[in-house]
């Protein structure tokens, strides 16, 4: 029996040590964004720093191995960013993917980690199907999606009387969820959809569009498009007349990048919706002074950038105490763990990989109304996270850990 018990007690360490083990001793995370292009100014390298932030302050190790950050240019292509993925993962054995720009580029990228059992870190994809039809065990989705942004933005202007809307979407899959859930919104409140016109990523002219938006007589004029698009269609809005002549513009997803860009002059009393502003609380400002300080201080941080800093540091956790960095036993344990950060306070990540943190609805100052540097939003309120988010059970994922 004593020689049984030594065998089993031998197996049981055995197995331990197995566990707590990490692929080729580095953990190695790779951060793959837009760097050159539209979406640079609101992730880019600024996104890359932030990611070496939540590295430098879990400590440089996880499990005694060390921590490293990998980053590349997708240049907002699909083919370019799987092949990036694919060579990370067999040749430089990365073991978790990050930030990942593009909503379409997100799909195909969770594809194939999904068949090669790597992490996805989702923070700057806002397609909600990412949490749907598209969910994977080993994805999870931090900052914002295109159900949040609908719902916040969308309802809150129809209680203002913006009851007709036409649509200026980008064209590829971000813009095209955003209208749809959007749309979804407005019909559900009694509001009618009036049309849509699709516009490339990267347009420059947005004339056609916009007197297409005019002659729709549309109350809401909603921008699905992000980063410099957004600020290109804004500027050309106005010399178009389009709030002058009685319509309001809908920006469904504008960044606080954009905001500086416009200057508040151009862009005050923009309503919109973000789940970090970085003068919330004193843990954000001291955040936002480090963030500043590495990145050159002309920007402040966005909810994409303070996102995929949540995302790495809640993913060393979760290899922390799973003991191994195997994606679906850290998949497992970033379900099981709080998310506490300087902004998200136990927050849960719920079966489906969505993070459940507040949204906040907030208005563009008047340069009369802001103090000093980059204080650029007044907050009219706070959103829950049980609020915000779409209720797992109408989103279509049907993992088994959605079924939890």
């Amino acid at each position: 029996m004593k020689i049984i018990a030594i065998l089993v007690a031998a197996l049981a360490l055995g197995c331990s040590e197995v566990q707590a083990q990490v692929s080729d001793d580095v953990v190695r995370i790779g951060v793959l964004n837009d760097q050159s292009g539209v979406y640079e100014d609101i992730t880019g390298m600024k996104a890359v720093e932030a990611a070496k932030m939540a590295v430098e302050d879990f400590g440089g190790q996880v499990l005694g191995k060390r921590i490293e950050i990998v980053f590349a240019n997708h240049q907002n292509k699909t083919d370019i960013a799987t092949a990036i993925v694919r060579k990370w993962i067999d040749t430089d054995q990365v073991d978790a993917v990050a930030d990942v720009t593009g909503s379409g580029i997100a799909l195909a990228v969770n594809e194939l980690l999904r068949d090669k059992n790597r992490v996805m870190l989702a923070a700057s994809a806002a397609t909600s199907d990412l949490t749907g039809k598209a969910c994977s065990p080993t994805t999870v989705q931090f900052s914002y999606d295109t159900y949040a942004l609908a719902k916040s933005t969308g309802v809150e202007t129809l209680k203002q009387g913006g009851d007709t809307w036409f649509f200026i979407t980008a064209d590829y899959a971000f813009g095209h969820a955003l209208e749809r859930d959007t749309s979804e919104f407005v019909k559900q409140g009694g509001g009618k959809v009036l049309g849509a016109v699709r516009a490339p990523l990267g347009t420059t002219d947005y004339s056609s569009f916009l007197l297409q938006a005019q002659s729709s007589k549309a109350k809401i004029v909603g921008l699905a498009t992000a980063g410099g698009d957004t600020i290109t269609v804004i500027k050309q809005a106005a010399e178009f007349g389009i709030q002058q002549g009685g319509q309001r513009l809908g920006g469904l997803l504008i960044y606080i990048n954009d905001v500086e860009s416009l200057g508040l002059q151009a862009a005050q009393g923009l309503v919109l919706t973000t789940s970090f502003y970085w003068d919330l609380t004193d843990e954000t400002r001291v955040w936002t002074k480090r963030f500043l300080d590495r990145t050159g201080g002309k920007r402040p941080p966005n909810m994409l950038q303070a996102g995929l800093y949540s995302s790495v540091y809640h993913y060393l956790k979760a290899v922390q105490a799973a003991g191994t960095d195997e994606a679906k036993a850290v998949s497992r344990k970033m379900r099981e763990l709080p998310i506490n950060d300087f902004y998200n306070k136990n927050v849960v990540l719920r079966g489906d990989g969505r993070a459940m943190h507040d949204m906040y609805l907030v208005q563009v100052k008047s340069p009369s109304e802001s103090k000093h540097q980059f204080d650029d939003y007044k907050v009219l309120s706070g959103i829950s996270g049980k609020d915000a988010w779409r209720p797992l059970s109408e989103g279509g994922c049907v993992t088994a850990e959605a079924k939890k």
